[in-house]
């Protein structure tokens, strides 16, 4: 027997299944997977065309292309398919490798920002997201 508290009757918390939720997720109102994959595919053709961040890729960006838009897909509410794959974010870390300086995050943020202004959401959408964009392009910032 289910509570509305998450415990059944015999004392064991159950898990409430992410389709019997009222609430909707951000990744649900923007659109869904097809959105966050447009974002990024637009993204990733600003930044194959970029001089300073390009070298800081693979040549083959698919695979670059894909984690990035599972990782937001998964950030936004969506399934968690990028933890499954690829265990926890660690964003930073995964980062390191890189000299990532403010001329860096200027060019990433100018190419997210084309991307963002292509998906036409509706203005609270897209503060929400911008916010989450410039705050995560400056923790990368790990250089003068």
């Amino acid at each position: 027997m289910y509570d509305p508290s998450g415990v059944c009757d015999h004392g064991q918390v159950t898990e409430i299944g992410r389709d019997t939720l009222s609430e909707e997720t951000f990744f649900d109102s923007v659109g869904g997977e097809e959105t966050f994959r447009r974002l990024v595919h637009r993204f990733y053709q600003g930044v194959a065309e970029d001089e300073l961040l390009r070298p800081m890729y693979p040549e083959d960006l698919g695979p670059a292309e894909e984690r990035f838009a599972l990782f937001l897909i998964q950030y936004w509410g969506g399934p968690r398919t990028y933890s499954d794959q690829r265990g926890h974010p660690r964003l930073r870390m995964r980062h390191v490798p890189f000299t990532v300086d403010r001329a860096a995050h200027d060019a990433w943020l100018r190419h997210m920002r084309t991307a963002v202004d292509e998906l036409g959401l509706a203005p609270d959408a897209e503060r929400q997201l911008w916010d989450y964009l410039t705050y995560a392009a400056a923790s990368m910032i790990n250089s003068d």
